[in-house]
């Protein structure tokens, strides 16, 4: 099953991307083998996740995600942790 998921980095930026395997993809990235932007930010801290039905619905929320400011992230993020507990 595929997954959005938003990390926040060393430097407090945020990163989102997707995985079918949200626990390997954040080992890649702090091993410095995820996305380009996160290599020089680690380590990186997972956030926020949300299962997606299907690859193309991943995509498509991880597109419409990464168009939000940063307040709306944040945002994004209190309230999973308020509706699912902790998601990291």
């Amino acid at each position: 099953m595929p997954y959005v998921y938003i990390v926040q980095c060393a430097d407090g930026a945020f990163y989102t991307g997707w995985a079918n395997d949200v626990t390997r993809r954040i080992a890649a990235h702090n091993a410095g083998r995820g996305a380009r932007y996160t290599r020089t930010r680690r380590p990186v801290t997972l956030v926020y996740q949300e299962a997606a039905p299907d690859r193309s619905a991943a995509l498509r929320r991880e597109a419409a995600i990464k168009k939000l400011d940063r307040p709306a992230k944040e945002r994004l993020i209190a309230d999973g942790r308020l509706r699912a507990g902790s998601r990291s």
